[in-house]
């Protein structure tokens, strides 16, 4: 793996926070999520509110999909959540999402929140937060890496 240039996650992370602070400059609890694709460049998404809370998105969703329309490989994910008090958590990606990202491989890094401090992004590769990936048992259908 090649390491990613810290410079890069943290414009991510910026894009995420500005994301949220552009598209809700009213305050509140609102989200983001931000991903730094292969090339250097950043896709930002949200998720918009629904009526039948059973059909929303979440956030991940609009920068997943905009990479696979721009045939890039996500090298990187964060999804932030601002509360109403205005401090920013870090929202490590839920099972949907480690699953969407798994695709791209066991490298990509994500973010997930610093034990002592929310607020205070951790950047791991997938495959530490997927230890026991369970595609594994497939060696013939899985992305090289995963059972490495």
């Amino acid at each position: 793996m090649t390491p990613i240039d810290q410079t890069a996650l943290a414009a991510t992370v910026a894009a995420c926070k500005a994301l949220i602070d552009t598209r809700f400059p009213e305050g509140g609890e609102h989200g983001a999520a931000a991903m730094l694709l292969k090339d250097g460049s950043i896709l930002t998404g949200t998720a918009p509110d629904a009526f039948n809370p059973s059909v929303e998105v979440c956030h991940e969703i609009e920068p997943y999909c905009a990479a696979y329309r721009l045939d890039q490989r996500i090298v990187a994910s964060v999804c932030l959540h601002r509360e109403s008090g205005g401090r920013t958590i870090v929202l490590s990606p839920c099972g949907v999402c480690r699953e969407r990202l798994a695709v791209h491989g066991p490298d990509v890094l994500v973010a997930v929140a610093d034990r002592e401090d929310p607020t205070n992004v951790v950047w791991k590769p997938l495959k530490d937060v997927l230890p026991d990936y369970w595609m594994t048992v497939f060696p013939d259908e899985i992305a090289p890496g995963w059972t490495a």
